[in-house]
């Protein structure tokens, strides 16, 4: 049996083991008042282990705490690590509901098989969600645009030194509440161009949620901030020529009223669940929509001749973030005050309207928590 394939064909059941130093709700109120993002963690987590003989087993939630981790364990030489971010929102009655939790897990057996690592069923993964839930759902915030960001992430922890797959893992989720990410209002933002890096290339683990793609981002990101951009976007490692992705965003293009051009998915994308409810969003709508190369030359032209008439990237934390200008080592692209696009807006405006329960949810995107 390979580790990417699981041995457990039936539902965990999740021990409890409560807190005993649980945050006073005064304590926890003051942190959920203004609680930025990934600043905050919440009283419990979950863990599932599995082992090449076992399967995935032991499924508990526990106090939140430091792991214990021998210096041999494999993730700390080898890199074996994946994971995965959604949100859980407080919708008005109170209810507290997650978005398409089925698409997080999908991915990330996704990303297990590319790197090696056994694949958690989707239903035991939205389980290990309910069950954060259940015994932390008072850090949801009920504050507009807040929300529970839920990290499930996966690590090899066998103890060698050994390039092969390794034969222990673990599976934990651990939560933190988000405040709103754009304080001021959806602004948007300059972006760097990276000439020098690529973020993946064929055949590389690009597709895959894993830490190293993040890693590989770290370095052109830092040149980002040094020239007064938020973030970075990357370009495809073979030819250099087609638009990938930013550092952790897909990027998409408004022609006009009626056409919304993506990146198709070549293996070095990240393949979003933002993005592609963004997509569903524009057909509903009878927009046009194309997956396909885009290249920075028509991204030039087109906003110089005004086919390009929005630009904007989207992903988990900050839903849809509108992007005014593209810098480069010695070009821009767009207006740095550029104001945020009609459609962008309203496209994010409608996502977060499905997500905090504002309007009906047509295409059962919403799964409950409480």
């Amino acid at each position: 049996m390979s580790n990417t394939e699981s041995t457990t064909s039936y539902p965990l059941s999740f021990a409890l083991t409560p807190s005993t130093d649980a945050r006073a709700e005064a304590e926890r109120e003051e942190i959920l008042a203004d609680p930025g993002f990934g600043k905050h963690f919440t009283d419990h987590m979950v863990t599932i282990d599995w082992s090449v003989d076992a399967g995935w087993h032991d499924a508990r939630v526990t106090p939140y705490g430091p792991l214990m981790l021998d210096p041999a364990s494999s993730v700390l030489h080898y890199g074996q690590e994946i994971f995965e971010g959604l949100k859980a929102y407080r919708h008005a009655d109170q209810s507290i509901w997650t978005f398409r939790p089925e698409k997080n897990a999908q991915r990330l057996q996704r990303s297990a098989h590319r790197l090696a690592l056994p694949e958690l069923s989707v239903e035991d993964f939205i389980e290990s969600v309910r069950q954060m839930i259940a015994v932390d759902g008072a850090w949801v915030p009920s504050a507009p645009e807040t929300s529970l960001y839920l990290r499930p992430f996966m690590i090899a922890n066998e103890s060698f030194l050994g390039v092969r797959a390794a034969h222990r893992v673990s599976f934990y989720v651990i939560a933190s509440p988000a405040g709103a990410y754009f304080a001021d209002g959806v602004a948007p933002v300059k972006i760097w161009l990276s000439t020098e890096y690529s973020r993946a290339g064929r055949g590389g683990t690009g597709a895959a949620k894993c830490g190293g793609n993040y890693a590989a981002s770290l370095l052109p990101q830092m040149e980002a901030y040094e020239n007064g951009c938020a973030q970075v976007l990357f370009l495809d490692g073979e030819s250099g020529s087609h638009v990938d992705e930013l550092g952790g965003m897909n990027v998409f293009f408004v022609h006009g009223s009626d056409t919304l051009v993506t990146p198709r998915l070549t293996g070095s994308i990240l393949e979003g669940v933002t993005r592609d409810s963004i997509m569903q969003l524009a057909r509903d709508r009878g927009m046009t929509v194309e997956e396909r190369d885009v290249t920075l030359g028509e991204w030039r032209e087109g906003v110089a001749s005004g086919a390009i008439t929005e630009v904007f990237a989207c992903g988990t934390a900050a839903v849809v973030t509108p992007i005014g200008q593209l810098k480069g080592k010695d070009f821009t692209i767009g207006e740095a005050d550029a104001p945020a696009g009609a459609i962008t807006l309203s496209l994010r405006q409608e996502l977060t309207d499905i997500q905090y329960g504002r309007v009906p949810d047509r295409h059962g995107w919403l799964t409950r928590l409480d």
